[in-house]
């Protein structure tokens, strides 16, 4: 059993799948997720013609993911609210990432698909979504499509809770769904914030608290960037 201030254990395999520019397979725990980068020579309607390029993310939780099977969204004729959110904070952290103009009018797509769920899916997809980033970057500076590395920093994620008054990091699905208070850090690995968001679900919190509970997201984030770099220095 973890410690309040431990992770539980992340091991994270790259080249998981053959086509896609950047794959990984992140396994968090008993949470799962299939993080792929695909480069396609388009952008965005507002980006045409500026140089710029475009990195962006989209979420989808499979229907054996979770104990009761989750439908898929192509039976409801719309992508699942929650879905969507996710896949604009995964994109939003992946741009604090990346130089847009030093990827050409490129879009890379970081497609997040959680194969096994036990809570802390978007901070998963966001570590894992960051090494499959990191890999396509490489794979154009390889292939001399772009000649200056575009990334700036690494970027990982991190739950962090108030689970029956004590903070705790790290919170599985049984402590997420209890917790009185629930964060999410999303942060570089020089230390600095992307976003944060948290929620009293059951009693407000106070300065301090919210202090033990960066403390903690800060300790998670630098043991993920050690991970992530980990992972980076086999080829």
């Amino acid at each position: 059993m973890k410690r309040n201030d431990e992770l539980r254990p992340v091991r994270i395999t790259r080249r998981f799948t053959k086509h896609a520019a950047g794959s990984v397979l992140i396994q968090w725990g008993d949470t799962w997720v299939l993080c792929t980068a695909c480069v396609e020579d388009k952008v965005p309607s507002f980006l045409r013609n500026t140089g710029n390029g475009w990195v962006t993310a989209e979420y989808n939780m499979l229907p054996s993911s979770t104990v009761e099977r989750k439908e898929r969204d192509i039976k409801k004729l719309k992508q699942d609210n929650r879905s969507v959110e996710i896949g604009r904070l995964i994109g939003r952290a992946l741009r604090a990432a990346i130089a847009m103009d030093k990827i050409g009018e490129r879009t890379i797509t970081v497609d997040c698909d959680v194969l096994q769920a036990d809570g802390g899916t978007r901070c998963a997809s966001i570590t894992g979504g960051m090494v499959a980033l990191t890999d396509a970057v490489n794979r154009l500076l390889a292939n001399g499509e772009i000649t200056e590395n575009p990334l700036l920093c690494s970027v990982a994620a991190v739950s962090a809770g108030i689970c029956a008054g004590a903070p705790m990091l790290d919170l599985d699905y049984a402590h997420d769904s209890t917790a009185d208070v629930d964060m999410n850090f999303v942060m570089t690995d020089g230390g600095r914030f992307v976003e944060i968001q948290g929620t009293a679900e059951h009693n407000p919190f106070t300065d301090e608290e919210l202090d033990q509970l960066k403390t903690l997201a800060k300790k998670g984030i630098a043991q993920l960037t050690a991970i992530q770099r980990e992972a980076l220095s086999h080829d």
